[in-house]
């Protein structure tokens, strides 16, 4: 089970920047999800990354496709209101393509379309989507069988929830980017993540 950090953009390029090292070795992807970030900042905050030793296979750019290919990053993560996939598709063979989605029949036309992923929420209650329902285990659980491609997950999934799922991965937020000690709570991730592969709790 893979272990996705997603930026919460609540955070200067610096301090951002400084989580992000903090919790680099437990987690297989970092999205930079910035939207009120300008390009140039986005850019710095790249830079910074690869000053750190992360390696540009590992971020991943939500929604700026332009800052993508500026920065020389593979891989570029699509909303659902955002960029169609088939177009960044065939525009850009080169580049690994996700997509946002939000029910089986959006998932099954992003990877019709050439996703080769999607990230599907929310799961659980979250303060990210208040007042909004989650759409909960067994609706992801619906999802990953329709599809071939990896689905993973996101929205209110803390340590303890991870075995009532059924998932490729977790994509987590507030819960590293809000912690005190992000790597602590990612290493926390980190382990049961790692639990549950060694278990067989997943698909």
């Amino acid at each position: 089970m893979k272990l996705l950090a997603i930026t919460d953009d609540r955070h200067q390029v610096e301090e951002l920047a400084s989580k992000i090292l903090q919790i680099q070795n437990y987690v297989d992807c970092i999205h930079i999800r910035e939207k009120s970030k300008s390009a140039r900042e986005l850019l710095t905050l790249v830079e910074r990354l690869q000053e750190g030793g992360i390696p540009k296979r590992k971020v991943v750019i939500h929604d700026r496709l332009d800052v993508a290919l500026i920065a020389g990053i593979p891989n570029i993560h699509l909303p659902g209101h955002g960029l169609p996939v088939k177009k960044v598709r065939e525009k850009f063979p080169f580049m690994r393509v996700g997509c946002s989605v939000h029910s089986k029949n959006e998932g099954l036309k992003a990877e019709q379309d050439g996703a080769d992923y999607v990230l599907f929420g929310h799961v659980f209650e979250t303060n990210c989507k208040a007042g909004l329902k989650p759409r909960g285990p067994e609706e992801l659980y619906e999802i990953k069988a329709a599809l071939s491609i990896p689905v993973y997950a996101i929205g209110g999934i803390t340590p303890d929830r991870i075995n009532e799922i059924e998932t490729d991965g977790i994509a987590v937020m507030s819960g590293l980017f809000s912690a005190d000690e992000p790597a602590i709570a990612a290493a926390h991730y980190f382990k049961t993540c790692k639990e549950m592969i060694i278990n067989g709790n997943i698909l």
